[in-house]
């Protein structure tokens, strides 16, 4: 048997498995397996396990601190602790369903290492605040991880709009050709709600850095525990302040749940995009091969699965939402066994955040422009209309007139199967007398992108403005 393999059971480990659930000298008959396969957690919540082993280490610390803990029961529960990491990290930890969850089945093994010190371990708190102080430290550490990936899916964008600031794109409303904009501009928009996303998450953060162990079952607790100290000690902001809202809250899970639904809205969007341009239909784009696959049937097709699945995924996180805000609408203070149901929702928002930025940072990498398509679109929806408004504006027009005036030349254009700037200047002077030769470099794609050089417009000067403002920004 290897140093870290689990003891065959024995009846004193038996008495031990028995005896972690604090309830069971009430009862008369012990829980049946289908109610243990039930109500146990244990299974996914597993993962909970460095925060609980941390949480644990620091109340031992501050039990000790205000001498309701010996030096030797301190010193017991560091090593059996240590040694539990030891045998999770190598696998040959023994999760025991009987034990329920997490909690339980490290305090019990806790136990068996070191005897009684893992008993008083347990000392002025319940698992009420046990578990709602463990989802807090392992959400912390998971927005700590999302964030690096969220700036790295930005600054892949960034990248791809600096290369590509003098391509010129028709811009859509409605999904109707409107203006031309640089196709950097359009990426910078999405860096635009990648980084409010990154904002609400590092907010988020302050309200899940907060210390709920202590609240006890729900009460508080007749020991004079020191719970500052263990929130310095776990690098938290603040201390709950409120005993029942401590142990029942879960704002915290579902704030975030809203911030990641919120950030796979907008990689559902930006997937939406990536499908169009990358269809025959568009050209616009092509993604490389490792993000796409072919048909089963039709040897023809390239078909982008990976933003369709985002797009899909999108459904699932706010789906998690919407079951967190259920979970909670009809819940009486304080914990109810409800809120075993918020981890399995909240791991999976995680995972599915996680893995997106991660592959969506390498594919917006990889994206290959096709400038001539896009000119060419642009080209075909007449986006310089506004520019020749704007420019008989100038020329002293009221804007509502100059619209009209437009309006009539494109429907000529469109009847004649040419684009404006292919009017000659005899034929727009007919539509007003103010129009001279220089209206031609108004019609121009070109002209029109260089004409809006103001904050947040799609001028080159401005775009690569905004790109050295992210670039500082994202900057580590």
């Amino acid at each position: 048997m290897s140093a870290h393999s689990p003891a065959p059971a024995t009846p004193v480990d038996n008495q031990l498995d028995r005896k972690a659930q604090a309830w069971s000298a009430l009862f008369s008959e012990p829980m049946s397996e289908l109610v243990q396969r039930y109500t146990a957690s244990v299974d996914f919540d597993r993962r909970l396990w460095r925060a609980d082993i941390e949480g644990s280490l620091a109340h031992a610390g501050m039990l000790h601190t205000q001498g309701l803990l010996s030096t030797e029961d301190h010193a017991a529960i560091e090593r059996g602790m240590a040694q539990i990491r030891t045998e999770i990290e190598s696998g040959s930890f023994e999760w025991k369903l009987a034990l329920e969850d997490v909690h339980l089945n490290i305090e019990a093994r806790l136990t068996q290492l070191v005897g009684d010190a893992g008993k008083r371990l347990h000392t002025g708190r319940s698992r009420n605040d046990q578990v709602a102080t463990d989802v807090r430290l392992w959400l912390r550490a998971e927005i700590d991880e999302l964030l690096p990936l969220l700036s790295a899916l930005q600054l892949a964008l960034v990248e791809v709009a600096e290369r590509n600031v003098e391509v010129i794109l028709p811009g859509f409303t409605h999904l109707q050709v409107a203006q031309p904009v640089s196709f950097g501009h359009h990426l910078l928009a999405y860096v635009e709600m990648f980084a409010r996303d990154a904002e609400r998450l590092t907010d988020v953060r302050k309200r899940v850095n907060r210390l709920p162990l202590g609240a006890a079952a729900l009460a508080g607790t007749s020991y004079p525990l020191d719970r500052e100290l263990v929130a310095r000690t776990l690098g938290m902001e603040g201390v709950c302040q409120n005993s029942l809202d401590a142990v029942s809250d879960r704002d915290f899970a579902i704030e975030f749940s809203a911030a990641a639904s919120l950030l796979m809205i907008h990689v559902s969007r930006f997937s939406e995009e990536l499908i169009l341009w990358m269809s025959q239909n568009y050209g616009f784009i092509d993604l490389a091969d490792r993000f796409c696959t072919g048909s089963s049937i039709m040897p023809q097709k390239k078909n982008p699965d990976v933003p369709e699945l985002a797009r899909g995924k999108s459904g699932r996180v706010i789906g998690h939402l919407m079951g967190l805000l259920m979970l909670m609408k009809g819940q009486p203070l304080a914990y109810n066994k409800d809120n075993q149901e918020d981890k399995e929702p909240l791991f999976d928002t995680v995972d599915t955040l996680r893995d997106t930025l991660r592959i969506f940072a390498e594919l917006a990498a990889g994206i290959t422009v096709k400038p001539e398509a896009m000119e060419r679109a642009a080209l075909r929806g007449y986006a310089t209309a506004t520019d020749l408004a704007d420019y008989l504006v100038k020329k002293g027009l009221p804007f509502r007139d100059a619209h009209e005036v437009v309006a009539h030349a494109v429907k000529d254009a469109i009847a004649l199967g040419v684009d404006l700037s292919q009017l000659t200047l005899a034929q727009l002077r007919g539509y007003h007398a103010a129009i001279d030769e220089d209206v031609y470099a108004v019609l121009s794609l070109r002209g029109s992108l260089e004409a809006r050089n103001t904050l947040g417009g799609t001028a080159p000067a401005q775009v690569r403005g905004q790109i050295a403002r992210h670039r500082a920004r994202l900057a580590i």
